[in-house]
């Protein structure tokens, strides 16, 4: 029994970070199409969105398998909760790349004329930088960078800010573009998100490593 359940623990682990890696593409195929404004990019990150969702729910289904069958308890157990929840984390971070591949689909379509140019480049490397730290952190089981990505999420809030505070600049010098600069805002928000569930993703590694709660600020 203890081997096979050793064996389903494996293949889930390895099914948890195969969609990490799937959701990672989609992620930088949405800054790709941010700074190319190809609607051939954006286009194809919301037609594959399925793929993430079919996975999401076959790896939910795995887990509450195992707890149904196995009953685990201590650091097993943890695990189990924990690949629920930062499934359920990758699925969303892969909706809100599709979120910013439709907004960038609206943009490209409308082709307004407007002269304002936004750089997201940072905003989507620091993300970026921080879903993958965060996989590391459960593939290494390093509690040290999982407290790390939560601090990047700071700066990732800062930029947003940032940003938000420009937008409301330029709305009040060009508000004839109001449509445009709603999308480009609306592109930050979606990238300040996916930062939001990376962090939520190293939480969940902390709670596995150490059985400690650190949502809301509490670390």
């Amino acid at each position: 029994m203890a081997r096979h359940f050793q064996i389903e623990l494996d293949k889930l682990k390895k099914r948890i970070l195969a969609l990490g890696a799937m959701v990672e593409d989609r992620v930088r195929r949405a800054a790709k199409a941010i700074e190319s404004r190809e609607i051939f990019d954006a286009r194809q990150i919301v037609k594959s969105d399925y793929e993430v969702d079919v996975e999401e729910v076959e790896i939910e289904e795995e887990c509450l398998k195992i707890l149904a069958l196995y009953q685990p308890v201590a650091v097993d157990l943890r695990f189990i909760i924990a690949t629920i929840k930062i499934n359920s984390e990758l699925e969303r971070i892969a909706d809100e790349a599709v979120n910013i591949a439709q907004r960038m689909k609206q943009v490209i379509k409308k082709q307004n004329g407007c002269s304002v140019i936004y750089d997201y480049s940072q905003m989507a490397e620091k993300v970026r930088e921080m879903l993958k730290k965060s996989l590391d952190a459960l593939v290494n089981i390093d509690v040290d960078l999982a407290f790390k990505i939560l601090l990047l999420d700071d700066e990732v809030d800062k930029l947003y800010v940032e940003m938000y505070n420009r937008f409301k600049d330029d709305l009040k010098k060009e508000p004839e573009y109001v449509e445009y600069f709603t999308n480009m805002f609306l592109i930050a928000r979606h990238l300040e998100r996916i930062g939001d569930h990376a962090t939520n993703i190293a939480e969940e590694v902390i709670y596995l490593i150490e059985g400690e709660i650190v949502r809301h600020g509490n670390y």
